[in-house]
């Protein structure tokens, strides 16, 4: 295992990104397998959606665009999904994250 010392910053921010993200997907019901309704919570979603939102948001000008980009485009995709999961959708730019992001449409 290496020392926490020798991780570059962008190294542990985007696999901090990347466990929020998959979290949320799992809560958003898109997990693999026979269980992935019974696994979807959006109340959990929302929270972790929100998180990720914020942190990617602060650590975009960090971390660069090469970076930021790929995390952007799947905070993206789970505020999607989130709408898309829910019986009534949010209004326009009161989603999770989208108090960081604007609305996603």
């Amino acid at each position: 295992m290496r020392d926490i010392a020798e991780v570059p910053a962008v190294e542990v921010i985007t696999t901090a990104a990347v466990h929020l993200m998959s979290a949320a997907a799992v809560k958003c019901g898109l997990a693999a397998g026979e269980d992935a309704e019974q696994l979807k919570d959006l109340d959990e979603a929302r929270k972790l959606i929100t998180a990720l939102a914020g942190f990617v948001t602060a650590a975009a000008p960090e971390i660069g665009s090469q970076h930021a980009g790929p995390l952007r485009d799947g905070l993206r995709s789970l505020q999607l999904a989130f709408r898309e999961a829910s019986v009534l959708p949010d209004a326009p730019g009161q989603g999770p994250g989208e108090k960081f992001t604007g609305p996603v449409n």
